[in-house]
Parts: structure tokens; sequence; C-alpha cells
């Protein structure tokens, strides 16, 4: 029985500097700085810009060259 009880004091030990590690951790995480936490207010947006109007006609038009090559395989076939 003592065996026992040395055995859950030991164990109350480790429970009490796992938890004294996690509050240090915890209070260091509360110390740093507070990041932004959505996409127009991110970091990594800063010195870009939204995408223009020209960008947009080059999709359409890579999407109609694709198109085209395929219709032109599937009519050489």
């Amino acid at each position: 029985m003592a065996l026992f009880i040395r055995q859950q004091d030991q164990q109350s030990e480790l429970q009490k500097r796992v938890a004294a590690e996690l509050q240090d951790k915890a209070r260091a995480k509360a110390k740093e700085a507070e990041l932004p936490d959505g996409i127009t207010d991110s970091a990594f947006i800063k010195g870009t810009k939204q995408t223009s109007r020209s960008a947009w006609i080059w999709i359409v038009g890579v999407f109609f060259a694709i198109a085209a090559v395929i219709m032109i395989i599937i009519n050489s076939l």
C-alpha cells in the first residue's frame, strides 16, 4: 500500500511540473504579438496589389486557347 501511495505522490509531482511548464508556455505565448486573423490583414499581403482587369483577360484568353487546341486534337482524330 505504501508503494502505491508513493507512486501517486511521484505522479502528482510530475503532474505539477507539467502543469507549471504549460502555464509558463501559455504566459510566453500571451506575451507574443498578436498575429492577424484574416486574409485581408495578413502580413503576406503587404506590398501586393489586387488583380487587374487585364489579368482576367489573359486568363480567359488562355482558357480559349486551351479549348481551341483540344478541339483541333479532337477533330483531327
